[in-house]
């Protein structure tokens, strides 16, 4: 395979994300340079040929300026959100540090982490100049591997005893979230939450949920009580006459094999609502 073959190739797989120049390096350079750019290493800021620059990188900020070496001397947690996106990120684009960069994606965002961590790959990779596949991909998994350290660090078996009890529990699986899911929570008589399942994934604006498929799971699990939860993706929290419907046939349907429906909560991405709290369970 030659060089001008590999190069097409790497430029198919990033879709001209703007990670690195797509120009013809001597024989072996262009190699070297998206097969760095693939392992997550920072590019250079040396000018490429032509007078083209890959951007400003990292190492072009001063000691102060650097995230990385601010984390090492004062820890992590002493990063704002713009220095954590930027420690991601790695280097920005042609007259626009990573820090610049970094700042405009979450001023875009209402400099909310929640609304940019429920964006895909592709749309990142789209509405961003400067944000190629690689950088895309790597921001998606630090967000998706954050909520699951989040879900892990959870009490086992935690009582729910209250909405917000749930609610905490609930919202890292749903609140990100585009389309809509149904989960039942499985309790024990101390209201101790003895498994979680999900029972259906649908579209942007509803998923389909057999309540057979419930009732079974309720049995086969010997269930003292469960709590009914799902996501509203777009962020109306009230719930619709198929959410009131299916409440009411759930509840029915456990009456008859004596288990009580607890709750019923639905998510949305800056809150929740619930059956219980609103007096209707």
């Amino acid at each position: 395979m030659d060089e001008m073959t590999l190069l097409n190739d790497f430029d198919t797989i990033f879709n001209g994300g703007g990670d690195i120049q797509s120009v013809a390096f001597p024989t072996g350079r262009v190699v070297r340079e998206k097969v760095s750019m693939m392992a997550g290493k920072e590019t250079s800021s040396q000018p490429l040929p032509g007078g083209k620059n890959s951007g400003v990188t990292i190492h072009d900020l001063t000691d102060d300026e650097r995230p990385r070496e601010k984390a090492l001397k004062q820890g992590m947690e002493s990063l704002s959100d713009v220095e954590l996106l930027a420690l991601l990120l790695g280097s920005g684009i042609p007259g626009k540090s990573v820090l610049d960069l970094s700042r405009e994606i979450l001023k875009d965002n209402d400099n909310r982490l929640a609304y940019l961590s429920r964006k895909s790959i592709p749309e990142l990779v789209r509405k961003y100049k400067g944000m190629g596949v690689a950088k895309a991909t790597l921001l998606v998994a630090a967000m998706a591997f954050g909520a699951r350290t989040q879900a892990d660090l959870q009490i086992k078996d935690p009582q729910m005893a209250s909405s917000e009890a749930v609610y905490s529990y609930m919202r890292g699986r749903l609140e990100r979230l585009n389309n809509e899911e149904f989960w039942v929570l499985h309790l024990s008589r101390a209201n101790r939450l003895q498994s979680v399942e999900q029972v259906s994934k649908g579209g942007q604006s509803q998923t389909s949920v057999d309540v057979k498929i419930i009732a079974k799971s309720v049995i086969d699990r010997l269930s003292a009580g469960v709590i009914l939860c799902h996501n509203h993706p777009s962020g109306n929290l009230a719930p619709s006459g198929a959410d009131d419907s299916l409440t009411r046939r759930i509840v029915e349907v456990c009456k008859i094999i004596d288990v009580p429906v607890l709750d019923h909560l639905i998510i949305g991405p800056s809150g929740y609502y619930s059956y219980r709290d609103q007096g209707r369970l």
